[in-house]
């Protein structure tokens, strides 16, 4: 009938109960006539216990150790998921990413997908069995070294290969029922959306919305993969991410669609709103560069020197140049992790660049507003800006696109602030969502 790739995370497989689960769904849609490929995340927490592991070893382990180490993970929960499918009386067959034909470049930990070659996965498709990947690895080519793909790798693997094998459908199974107008952890009354298009949940992953990898809708849109995220706990509709408004879900057992008909309401689902949800990102830091020479070159001096230390920047701000020094400020947010090294680079070019102080912050939280709807809508600023204001949240930077607002503001207010930001814009729901799983670490 169709051939689909389906994704379990980690809390999906964490522990025998949930294997079994897991493998009667695959079942269940191999037996339905579909061709099914798999790929897997390793068991709950494993990941970060193998982390915290080498970390008590050493405080600097080597990168191409750590990758060896971390695939071990999806190896486990492909081998077991592989059993327990064929004790269901289906045939199941587990690969590595390397076995899979995932090949990346040679950036231990986070490499980036180069090609997929998936001829073995197509035969074992070709002999009627499932196919189990490990998730989240693949190999170079060059060195033949196993590496990683950084964190949601597994979901960048699972949309790489629909796209090789030309997939009707990519199922990402994970904790929740779908892609909600706000984490559920956070607000209990977000609503699911029905349908999302790809540039909103790339930005929507880009500012915070954990349930999908940004790399994994990059990959999509770029492939036009249509990416199905729903339960492994429920088995009602979840969300589609695809440019089309209209079509049918690829894939769809008869019993999920009955299920979502019984439990859905039309007030749990959004179709074609003005916002489309409320992300948030506690995981950035905030560098102040104070005292700058408000001349020609110095930005591009500045930036330069960020870039050459591999860091990512997000959101930049300048004040207006003082008019008796001749001296500006610029601030600049990146992710926490990456900044250390670019404060040593300042630091050791001070007198080139010739500021007066660098401030680090790492207290900060950052709030996007999301939705195409907005670029065609006048008010949502205001609306926004209001809603903090009623709240008493302070905001310390604004950026935006066509189609997203965020803002910065304390770390500790960034809850309240979501909060507010969602019922300002109507998004909350009668019904609470459900949070099946998984711990949030």
């Amino acid at each position: 009938m169709a051939l689909i790739v389906q994704k379990y995370g980690g809390s999906s497989v964490s522990d025998a109960t949930s294997i079994r689960r897991v493998a009667r769904r695959i079942a269940q849609t191999r037996l339905a006539g579909n061709d099914v490929v798999v790929v897997v995340s390793a068991m709950g927490d494993t990941t970060d216990e193998l982390i915290d592991l080498a970390n008590e070893l050493t405080q600097a382990p080597p990168t191409r150790e750590m990758d060896i180490l971390l695939t071990a993970g999806e190896r486990i929960s492909m081998s077991l998921l592989a059993m327990a499918i064929d004790a269901l009386g289906v045939r199941a067959k587990s690969f590595t990413g390397q076995q899979a034909g995932v090949i990346t470049d040679a950036e231990y930990g986070k490499a980036k997908i180069i090609d997929v070659t998936p001829s073995r996965i197509q035969r074992s498709l070709e002999k009627g069995s499932v196919a189990i990947v490990a998730g989240f690895q693949g190999v170079n080519q060059e060195t033949n070294d196993v590496t990683t793909l950084g964190r949601g790798g597994s979901d960048t693997t699972a949309v790489a290969l629909a796209a090789a094998l030309g997939a009707d459908v990519c199922e990402i199974y994970t904790d929740v029922d779908g892609i909600f107008t706000a984490d559920p952890r956070i607000v209990p009354t977000a609503r699911r959306v029905t349908r999302i298009t790809y540039n909103e949940m790339l930005e929507m992953a880009a500012n915070g919305a954990k349930v999908l990898a940004l790399r994994c809708v990059e990959y999509g849109r770029r492939y036009g993969v249509p990416i199905h995220v729903r339960s492994s706990y429920s088995g009602l509709v979840g969300t589609l991410v695809t440019d089309d408004t209209h079509g049918d879900i690829p894939g769809l057992l008869p019993e999920d669609a009955e299920k979502s008909n019984q439990h859905g309401t039309a007030e749990d689902e959004m179709e074609a709103p003005i916002i489309s949800g409320v992300a948030h990102d506690r995981t950035e830091a905030k560098i102040t560069v104070v005292g700058l020479p408000d001349v020609p070159g110095t930005a591009a001096t500045l930036f330069e020197i960020v870039a050459s230390s591999g860091a990512n920047i997000d959101m930049i701000v300048q004040n207006v140049s003082a008019a008796q020094t001749g001296l500006t400020d610029i601030s600049f947010t990146l992710p926490a992790a990456d900044a250390p090294p670019v404060i040593e680079a300042l630091t050791k070019a001070r007198s080139d660049i010739g500021f007066d102080e660098l401030l680090f912050d790492d207290q900060i939280g950052k709030l996007s507003l999301v939705g195409a709807g907005m670029k065609s809508s006048p008010g949502v600023s205001a609306r926004l800006f209001a809603a903090l204001r009623d709240a008493g949240i302070n905001i310390e930077m604004i950026t935006t696109s066509e189609i997203r607002i965020s803002v910065v503001t304390r770390a500790e207010e960034l809850d309240s602030a979501v909060r507010a930001v969602h019922t300002a814009f109507n998004l909350d729901s009668a019904a609470e969502a459900v949070v099946y799983g998984g711990t949030g670490r």
